[in-house]
């Protein structure tokens, strides 16, 4: 891991999953490890031989109306009370206050000033 404020995670989120796997299997050559993840449906784990590269999530459900097929990014945090508290003395919202992914980790989404949206993460090997 590299550490505090770097890219720790990215996964696209789209409406179809299906079509994002087999484009992005015919042209950079991934393959999927697919999990299922309840009333989320499944999630796609991309593979560029054994190095997980990236996930795809199918958006769906009236939280995501109006939202446009996207890359999401996950940034690791230190610490992610002190980080959330920075970001908003900074001007940013805490859009989705921390929440924990089992085996994965304590995510906060949050938006930067200006408008822009994504993940800060303490991944769970650090926790």
């Amino acid at each position: 891991m590299a550490g505090n404020g770097t890219f720790y995670w990215n996964e696209l989120m789209t409406r179809d999953a299906a079509r994002a796997m087999d484009f992005y299997t015919r042209t950079l050559g991934w393959s999927f490890n697919s999990m299922p993840m309840g009333e989320m449906g499944d999630y796609h784990v991309a593979m560029m031989g054994e190095t997980m590269v990236g996930g795809i999530m199918e958006m769906s459900g009236p939280m995501f109306e109006g939202v446009p097929d996207h890359w999401f990014s996950y940034i690791e945090v230190d610490d992610l009370d002190k980080r959330l508290a920075l970001l908003t003395a900074e001007g940013g919202t805490v859009t989705q206050p921390p929440f924990e992914v089992p085996g994965v980790g304590m995510i906060a989404i949050v938006t930067i000033p200006g408008g822009a949206m994504q993940g800060w993460m303490v991944p769970a090997a650090m926790t």
